[in-house]
């Protein structure tokens, strides 16, 4: 019979205490970077939905119709938990304040 081999490295001998640390430092290791990409990934999100909302705002030929309920109708719309009104509308702040994203969003997607 095929003895497995594991990739990481030898088990055999391995007491409790080992395989903890081991399961511990694979943990810690993979979710910072998990965390980061996470974060990353989000701040893109976040912005291109603002760039959207923007651009929506300033080129929108119904906007007068939708005014100030525009983020309201959009959020009752998308019903994706987390972006409700008040997350639309950081968003679009955030691209507001931070136009100059554009050159590393536009490679990311």
């Amino acid at each position: 019979m095929n003895k497995r081999v594991s990739p990481i490295g030898k088990a055999d001998g391995t007491t409790f205490e080992n395989l903890a640390e081991r399961v511990k430092n694979v943990h810690n290791a993979t979710s910072s970077v998990a965390k980061g990409a996470v974060n990353q990934l989000l701040t893109i999100r976040n912005w291109a939905i603002g760039c959207y909302i923007v651009e929506y705002e300033q080129e929108g030929s119904d906007r007068a119709k939708y005014g100030v309920r525009l983020l309201q109708n959009l959020a009752d719309k998308l019903s994706i938990k987390g972006l409700d009104r008040s997350m639309l509308n950081i968003c679009r702040l955030f691209y507001i304040r931070y136009p100059q994203i554009c050159a590393t969003v536009s490679h990311k997607l």
